[in-house]
């Protein structure tokens, strides 16, 4: 098959583009790095460089492909200007019209957790926002959703936390309940979606491990030679003064926390509750410890 993949090589893009040249399917990978042109080579993939803010290059790199996998690239919180529906608005609206030029009839959309929601979901309102938008597609465009939960590598977030307190803290926590999952997992998804000819569309959840916050705690604990690492619930306002005293905008700040909440209360999970994926991921939390205690043991 050919399949043109955005996200460039990223947490994802670099295992699934792995993933489908080792099935010999012919691959593009769209980015927007020409610095990346050489690896994405390298790989047995054909680079694609360009912005996905761009309709036109976003219609070539889509022209001829059986299927294409969407991305919408991460932002950066520090920044104060952005205006984050109108930016993911937009990018959904070239999907569509990209989609729409170049008649790719097969479309793997990375979602999240909580796309269900039209609002208190925080953050990650954009995830419903985008979906609705590519429910414009036709009729004979098979759609699929794939919704990851809570990505381990966000556990490095609480680095420095942890360096200076010696601990966990946010706005949840403690014995709730997450589910988390592997950007490796969450690649296979994707490329038996990619590949998998089916004409049905839906809505897939993908979970690596799912644990309380205090046994992830004991786990990330363990591995990084603090085996008395307790995580603690803060409340969302000491929460929100944490994330604007490191330089993040209040009112993506403001999202955060809101997503945050969703998790302790549990909101942000009840869809996926209900549609549970009938496999687990491979790559469990016990996995992931060592990548975390790397990445802990680098960071002075």
């Amino acid at each position: 098959m050919k399949i043109t993949l955005t996200g460039s090589l990223g947490n994802i893009g670099q295992p699934l583009t792995e993933n489908l040249i080792a099935k010999r399917h012919s691959i593009t990978v769209v980015s927007s790095n020409s610095e990346k042109k050489g690896y994405i080579e390298a790989l047995g993939a054909k680079p694609a460089i360009g912005t996905i803010e761009n309709v036109d290059f976003l219609t070539q790199a889509f022209t001829g492909a059986d299927a294409v996998y969407l991305m919408e690239p991460p932002v950066s919180f520090f920044d104060h200007t952005l205006n984050i529906t109108d930016y993911y608005s937009n990018l959904g609206h070239n999907f569509v019209q990209a989609i729409r030029q170049s008649g790719v009839k097969r479309v793997v959309h990375l979602s999240s957790i909580g796309a269900h929601l039209g609002k208190g979901n925080g953050i990650l309102l954009f995830h419903h926002l985008v979906e609705s938008i590519l429910k414009k597609l036709s009729s004979d465009v098979v759609l699929i959703h794939i919704r990851p939960l809570a990505f381990y590598y966000n556990l490095v977030g609480f680095l420095p936390v942890i360096k200076n307190s010696g601990l966990i803290a946010a706005n949840y926590g403690g014995d709730d309940l997450i589910p988390w999952v592997s950007p490796i997992d969450i690649a296979a998804v994707i490329a038996e979606e990619l590949t998998t000819l089916t004409e049905e569309k839906k809505i897939r959840y993908v979970v690596s491990d799912e644990l309380t916050c205090n046994r992830t705690a004991s786990i990330l604990g363990a591995a990084i030679g603090k085996p008395d690492l307790k995580w603690v619930v803060i409340s969302d306002e000491q929460m929100q003064s944490r994330l604007e005293s490191i330089g993040v905008a209040p009112h993506l700040a403001a999202g955060l926390v809101e997503m945050n909440a969703a998790m302790h209360s549990g909101k942000l999970f009840e869809d996926y509750n209900q549609n549970l994926p009938a496999v687990f991921g491979k790559v469990k939390m016990t996995d992931y410890a060592q990548e975390f205690a790397a990445i802990f043991k680098n960071n002075k």
